[in-house]
């Protein structure tokens, strides 16, 4: 099978992360089963979702992990031209969602299954196919803590996100948080009586720019763009009608650290600002309150000094040059388990969760050229 005939296979199932991914994982656990490769599934509490980890070679020793994940953003409301689950090959290009980020190097990979096999790799390769990436990095939780418990630990780990086949050694974390402030209700003639849940989180909105206005005069990251830690509210709810004391009002913060900025220290700075708000509240009205919660986390990539994996890129590309981002993928996770990682992967991130998300045929090819001197060093090495 050719990498376009698994791009469109893989592209074909719609795992969209509100949907279930268990029919694509079951195909490609079937697919690896006919060339003689077992898989591992590791489950959602629902049993509706699965991740897939399976070893071509030795399976005594840790090898390399091709990462990736399953799920994909929404179409719905934007203006494709074709049918975003169905390739359509046009200019040297292929559209369909998933096409980018981050199916081709999953499928490119796959692909490449048979030669993997007939090698006889001295070095596994791994295949490590996850689910609920797009949503907060939920599924690949549950399938690193199985391999830490139950495996050889992989010795380098490549995140196969789309970054034109460049080197990435690091990325900012992520994490979001819901806050809920609670007022009381009353006539907007009479202030007084009651406690305006908008004004109040107006107050804690304020705190936050304070926050990104601090990060910015710390030292910075000057390799991300922007180069400091950023802050942003990106939506807001509250109150029910114009005349109306507000009784509530909930909003988001999102908090993208770089690797230089201890992740820990600003949560807990945005904690302390609702507490204080939190205690505000009270002392006016016993049913009045401010509360924050975590919707997810994911940790920042931090570039590794001698690190295995970028060594063995360097190696296999002959590209000396690293860079980072400013998105965030599962590298971090899979750093914080112990394994050495760094993206590198087919296609543009200017494409992702795009109408009309397409990757260029050049850049299949690139991945093709890529995971085949990794077959041919696995063969061979120590």
């Amino acid at each position: 099978m050719t990498s376009l005939e698994m791009i469109r296979r893989l592209v074909g199932y719609d795992t969209t992360s509100a949907l279930s991914n268990l029919a694509l994982i079951e195909d490609v656990k079937a697919y690896l089963a006919s060339h003689g490769v077992e898989s591992r599934l590791t489950y959602d509490e629902a049993h509706g979702k699965a991740n897939l980890f399976a070893t071509i070679g030795p399976k005594d020793k840790g090898g390399v992990v091709l990462s990736g994940h399953t799920d994909v953003v929404p179409v719905t409301g934007q203006p494709w031209d074709t049918d975003p689950f169905e390739v359509v090959e046009k200019d040297g290009r292929l559209y369909g969602r998933g096409t980018s980020d981050m199916k081709s190097f999953i499928a490119i990979g796959l692909a490449l299954v048979p030669e993997m096999v007939k090698a006889d790799l001295k070095v596994p390769i791994h295949f490590a196919l996850s689910y609920d990436e797009e949503v907060g990095c939920f599924g690949v939780k549950h399938l690193l803590a199985d391999i830490v418990a139950n495996l050889p630990l992989p010795r380098a780990v490549i995140i196969g996100e789309p970054t034109e086949m460049r080197l990435i050694t690091g990325h900012k974390g992520v994490s979001d948080y819901r806050v809920k402030v609670r007022g009381v209700a009353g006539h907007s003639s009479m202030p007084q009586n009651g406690v305006n849940a908008i004004f109040a989180a107006s107050t804690l909105i304020e705190a936050v720019k304070r926050m990104q206005e601090e990060a910015k005069q710390r030292l910075s990251a000057q390799d991300f763009e922007p180069p400091y830690s950023t802050y942003n509210i990106g939506r807001i709810d509250g109150g029910t009608a114009g005349n109306i004391i507000a009784q509530d009002c909930d909003f988001s913060v999102e908090i993208r650290v770089i690797p230089e900025d201890d992740a820990a220290a600003l949560e807990a700075a945005l904690y302390r600002e609702v507490a204080a708000l939190d205690a505000a509240l009270k002392a006016q009205h016993p049913q009045a309150g401010a509360s924050v919660s975590l919707n997810a986390g994911v940790p920042p990539l931090r570039p590794e000094t001698d690190g295995a994996a970028e060594a063995l890129l360097k190696h296999l590309t002959g590209i000396n040059q690293t860079g980072v981002v400013a998105f965030a993928t599962e590298g971090g996770l899979f750093q914080d388990a112990g394994m050495s990682t760094i993206m590198c992967g087919p296609g543009s991130i200017v494409q992702a969760h795009q109408p009309n998300e397409f990757i260029a045929l050049s850049q299949v090819e690139a991945g093709e050229v890529f995971l085949r001197k990794l077959v041919a060093w696995a063969r061979t090495a120590d």
